[in-house]
């Protein structure tokens, strides 16, 4: 068997990074959203980007043929932002499609055969009513034997945080933080689809109530609100509506180019140091459901090749489509031992003001989880954590030089991890 380090047969730099609102716009299809990505791209690049240095784009869709009807997306996003005739390729890997096109751009400037890649990712599923967005998604499970058994991605993920309940002698409450947590982070961002703090929004709906002349909840907390089930209704228990991520448009780009260019679009390049990738079996033949195997693997891959350890990130994004699913992620990515996410959760600690600040976005959960568009998204965040343009959001106590970003497709099935420097 081969061993040893993987290492890139050449330096990669993030030069540019833009994304369009996330929300659900009745008015718009992908392209109108992709577009809106690639301008923001576009101003972000300090120096400033001829569109005809672009030499290929990989495009992160999970499904706009079921989504919108309409496949070979790829060139038509390049149609849209006026790089046809540049060669474009779709990638899908359910919800890590996006991430996953990301280590496609890289591997393509690292192999020599482009300088220049453009990134994307984009998704519009609010065109299609909620009950036919869970059918759609469900194409990510293993159709066969999950989704011919009436397991939804709700009610896989529940299973995955019961069994992390009764492993580790849990209650709802960790869920419940995380909740509160991206939230309030997401409210710091305008951008995000519930850009908006739980206090806030409870806040606002007692007014309302008031002004309606209903009668006025008694809530006092954020937890108050999240335990009381005619404001946060069970979905799948134990997930609850405020586990889990909305259905969103949106869309996001990055221009990466080879290292030794990086210096003629920026002087603040983003150095991408490492990459790792993996997969896992489906759910039902996983022998431990508290624990995705291909985050495991993927964040090995991307530690060794950056030649950093799990201590030296100072800031992460990770794929938290359902609440629980952050928990084992920060376990999985070495950030806690196992069972000790939910406790760091508890603690505040992975809060944006903790030791550990994990989705300063908002995450999937507030951001918005726009399938395709998700893990290119993510590293939109990073470039501007790392660069200290995240606005209210920022993070200031701290030198951020060191960044991860992690993607899951379906229940676990895929994983990509990838490690970010400012030097």
């Amino acid at each position: 068997m081969l061993s040893g380090k993987r290492r890139l047969g050449r330096g990669i730099a993030v030069v540019g990074a833009g994304m369009s609102r996330f929300g659900a716009f009745k008015d718009k299809a992908s392209r109108d959203l992709f577009v809106d990505a690639f301008v923001d791209m576009q101003k972000s690049v300090d120096k400033g980007l001829d569109i005809t240095d672009i030499q290929s784009i990989f495009v992160g869709n999970f499904s706009s043929d079921l989504f919108e009807g309409q496949g070979h997306l790829a060139p038509m996003m390049a149609e849209w932002v006026g790089l046809n005739p540049c060669p474009a390729t779709r990638v899908e890997d359910a919800c890590a499609s996006g991430g996953v096109a990301l280590r496609q751009g890289v591997l393509a400037i690292a192999s020599g055969l482009y300088d220049v890649v453009l990134v994307g990712g984009v998704e519009k599923m609010t065109n299609l009513p909620t009950e036919r967005v869970t059918d759609a998604l469900a194409a990510a499970s293993d159709v066969l034997y999950e989704a011919s058994a009436g397991f939804t991605f709700p009610g896989l993920y529940a299973a995955m945080a019961t069994a992390y309940m009764d492993k580790y002698g849990l209650g709802t409450e960790p869920f419940m933080h995380v909740a509160i947590k991206n939230h309030k982070n997401g409210g710091l961002n305008p951008k995000a689809q519930f850009n908006t703090s739980l206090k806030d929004l409870l806040e606002a709906r007692k007014v309302r109530a008031r002004d309606r002349g209903q009668p006025v909840p008694e809530w006092k907390t954020e937890m108050d609100f999240l335990n009381d089930p005619a404001a946060n209704p069970l979905v799948a228990w134990p997930m609850r509506l405020f586990d889990c991520s909305p259905i969103t448009d949106g869309a996001a780009c990055l221009l990466l180019v080879a290292e030794e260019i990086a210096g003629n679009f920026t002087d603040r390049p983003l150095r991408l140091i490492g990459s790792g990738q993996g997969s896992d079996s489906s759910l039902l033949t996983r022998p431990d459901i508290t624990t995705i195997g291909s985050a495991r693997v993927a964040a090995r891959q991307a530690y060794e090749m950056a030649g950093v350890a799990s201590s030296d990130i100072k800031i992460a994004e990770v794929h938290d489509c359902f609440t629980i699913a952050e928990l084992i992620a920060t376990e999985d990515l070495g950030f806690f031992a196992p069972g000790e996410g939910a406790k760091a959760a508890l603690e505040g600690r992975t809060a944006r003001d903790g030791e550990r600040p994990i989705n300063t976005s908002g995450g999937l959960k507030s951001k918005g989880h726009p399938v395709g568009a998700s893990g290119v998204g993510q590293v939109v965040e990073i470039w501007h954590q790392m660069r200290g343009e995240a606005g209210d959001r920022q993070l200031r106590d701290r030198d951020i030089n060191l960044a991860l970003a992690h993607n899951v497709g379906g229940t676990g099935n895929t994983c990509v991890v990838h490690i970010f420097e400012r030097r």
